[in-house]
C-alpha cells in the first residue's frame, strides 16, 4: 500500500516520465485518459454520490482537486470535480456528471497535462470548445481559466531543464491565446490565473509546491478571481 507521500511522488514521477518522453507520430490515443489510475476511481465515486443540485463546479485536474473550494469560497453549493493527471478528452468524456448537478456556472481550467503529453494545441483545442459548448447548449454558464505554467526548475531530478519547460510554457501561451480569443468573440468570462502567478515566463516559485501545484497563495489569487466573476452573475 502506498504512504500518502510515496503517491504524491508516484503521480509527479509518472507525469514527469511521460513529459519527457520524446513524442511520436503515432495516431491520437483517445482513450489516454483511461490509462490514469485516478479516473476510474473517480468516476466510479460520481456513479455512487447522491443526485443533487449545486451551482457552482470547479471542473479540471489536480490543481483543481488540490483545495476545498466549498471552504476557499465559504459556499455549501460548491462541487470541486477535479482529477489527478487527467486530459481534456477525460474531461469530455466526465461531462454528464457535471451537467448531472444542474449547476449555474462551471469554471474550467485544463490542458497542462496534454501539452504534457506532446498533444499539439491545434489537438487541445477544439477538444476544450466541445466542452464549452456543450455547457452552453444545457444552459449552463462556461467560464474559461487560464491554462497554467511550470516553474524554470520543474521536474530537475527527472530530466527536466529550464529550456523544455520554457518551451511547453510557450506552447500554453498558444493555447491561452486560442482560447482568450474564443472567449472575447463569443462572450464568454475568461479568468487569466497565470498572468497572475508567473514571471519572465515561468510559475513563480513563491506560488507553488513542486514547480507546477498550487501552494495556499495561489489558491488565494484564483479564488479571489473566481468570486469576481460569481459577483458579475450574482451568484
Amino acid at each position: 500500500m502506498f504512504t500518502k507521500q510515496a503517491f504524491a511522488a508516484f503521480i509527479i514521477v509518472s507525469n514527469v516520465l511521460v513529459c519527457f518522453a520524446q513524442p511520436n507520430s503515432q495516431q491520437v490515443d483517445t482513450l489516454r485518459y483511461k490509462k490514469n489510475p485516478l479516473y476510474d476511481r473517480n468516476i466510479d465515486l460520481y456513479k455512487i454520490y447522491k443526485p443533487r443540485q449545486v451551482d457552482i463546479v470547479m471542473f479540471g485536474n489536480s490543481l483543481t482537486q488540490g483545495a476545498s473550494w466549498s471552504d476557499l469560497l465559504g459556499r455549501n453549493n460548491v462541487a470541486g470535480m477535479g482529477i489527478t493527471s487527467d486530459i481534456l478528452r477525460g474531461y469530455l468524456n466526465r461531462l454528464n456528471y457535471v451537467i448531472r448537478y444542474k449547476p449555474k456556472i462551471v469554471f474550467v481550467m485544463g490542458g497542462i497535462n496534454d501539452i504534457y503529453n506532446w498533444t499539439p494545441v491545434e489537438e487541445i483545442f477544439p477538444i476544450y470548445i466541445k466542452i464549452i459548448e456543450q455547457l452552453k447548449a444545457n444552459k449552463i454558464i462556461p467560464v474559461i481559466q487560464s491554462t497554467t505554467y511550470a516553474a524554470k526548475n520543474y521536474a530537475k531530478d527527472w530530466g527536466g531543464t529550464p529550456e523544455s519547460n520554457a518551451g511547453r510554457n510557450k506552447e500554453t501561451d498558444k493555447l491561452n491565446k486560442m482560447l482568450s480569443d474564443y472567449a472575447r468573440k463569443n462572450k464568454i468570462d475568461y479568468i487569466d490565473v497565470i498572468s497572475q502567478l508567473s514571471r519572465n515566463g515561468y510559475l513563480r516559485d513563491e506560488v507553488t509546491w513542486d514547480g507546477v501545484h498550487f501552494n495556499a497563495e495561489a489558491y488565494r489569487v484564483w479564488a479571489r478571481e473566481v468570486e469576481k466573476v460569481l459577483a458579475k452573475y450574482k451568484l
